[in-house]
């Protein structure tokens, strides 16, 4: 076991490497959900995760409009 300074160093880095594994996990989090969300809306530039969620947002947020072409076939 390490004594005294040693110690002290050893647990100086140890922290400083948990810092930087956790900054780096936090970046790559927000990368993985920005790039998660795939559809636009064509309306209100609101981006939704997948289609059916994207037909649910277009038909309640906005009945008025014509429905887009690729949320016809959609089963909400």
């Amino acid at each position: 076991m390490a004594r005294g300074q040693q110690k002290i160093q050893s647990q100086q880095k140890n922290a400083k490497r948990q810092a930087e594994k956790k900054k780096q996990q936090g970046n790559d989090q927000k990368a993985a959900a920005k790039a998660a969300l795939v559809f636009t809306c064509p309306v209100c530039r609101t981006q939704m995760p997948d289609p059916k969620t994207f037909k649910q947002h277009f038909e309640s947020k906005h009945p008025k409009s014509p429905m887009p072409a690729e949320l016809v076939d959609v089963q909400a």
